[in-house]
């Protein structure tokens, strides 16, 4: 559990740094332009989840990032062997629901600036959390597969 807590230290750290520096350093709604056309830095305050769902439902949104914290560890984490890859996962899973968790009780909204237009598509402006809670993801869900194949050898 060590090594869990502290991948989500860093992970959660990054996040918050990165934060705090878009949101002293600029002005909601101000763009810097990185890569024309694909990939610029803009502060928006994200009052809901992903694609803004659930706008306006702050305690809502706290709550679940709560009791997913504690689902994540009583279900996946608590008397298990973990492998290095599931203790990588399950750090960056917890670092970046900290990391939002954090945002919406301070402020109570998310601090967004990962900004990508990609083929003429305009993604909607995340997060370092947000990259670190899919990339978990993704790789409980790859890396579950595997256990599950082992098991049936």
């Amino acid at each position: 559990m060590k090594k869990i807590l502290f991948i989500s230290f860093i992970a959660l750290i990054i996040d918050q740094f990165i934060k705090i520096t878009i949101s002293t350093k600029m002005l909601v709604h101000d763009s810097i332009t990185i890569i024309s056309n694909f990939f610029n830095i803009t502060f928006v305050k994200n009052y809901g989840a992903a694609y803004s769902i659930f706008y306006g439902n702050t305690i809502f949104l706290i709550l679940i990032s709560i009791i997913s914290l504690f689902l994540i560890y009583f279900f996946l984490i608590k008397n298990k062997e973990l492998k290095k890859i599931d203790i990588f996962s399950y750090g960056i899973l917890i670092g970046g629901i900290l990391g939002n968790l954090i945002d919406r009780v301070i402020h109570g909204y998310v601090i967004d600036f990962l900004d990508f237009k990609i083929f003429g598509y305009d993604f909607p402006v995340f997060n370092i959390a947000d990259i670190c809670i899919v990339i978990s993801v993704f790789l409980i869900i790859i890396f579950s597969k595997d256990d599950k194949n082992e098991n049936r050898s």
